[in-house]
């Protein structure tokens, strides 16, 4: 399963920089599959081919978001998200949408950084 921020967020910023996959982003701000990833270029549902380095819409304008298909829970780097670890207000939690294995979460882990 994916992390998520929730509206209790208080803008605080402690988490973006913890994310080993640069999943966290400002509230507004636009996000890329290229950041804190070696993806060049993803092929979405559809077959429709998007660049690494183009920007995605933000998922939110008034906190900091999660991208979930970045968000690994920090499988493969640490313990224990460190989103979690980290917020003072205890809103980054786990994102019952996105249900994912441990094996699912390396995986992915794998692929955002085109290991092999």
């Amino acid at each position: 399963m994916a992390i998520m921020i929730t509206d209790e967020c208080i803008n605080c910023g402690a988490c973006e920089p913890e994310c080993p996959n640069t999943a966290i982003y400002e509230g507004g701000a636009a996000w890329r599959w290229a950041d804190g990833t070696r993806l060049k270029e993803v092929q979405q549902d559809g077959g429709k081919v998007v660049s690494g380095v183009a920007p995605q819409t933000p998922i939110s304008d008034e906190y900091y978001y999660i991208v979930s298909d970045k968000c690994t829970e920090c499988v493969g780097f640490h313990e224990e998200p460190q989103c979690a670890a980290v917020c003072p207000v205890d809103c980054c939690v786990d994102d019952p949408d996105y249900r994912e294995s441990q094996d699912k979460l390396l995986s992915k882990k794998q692929w955002l950084h085109q290991e092999a």
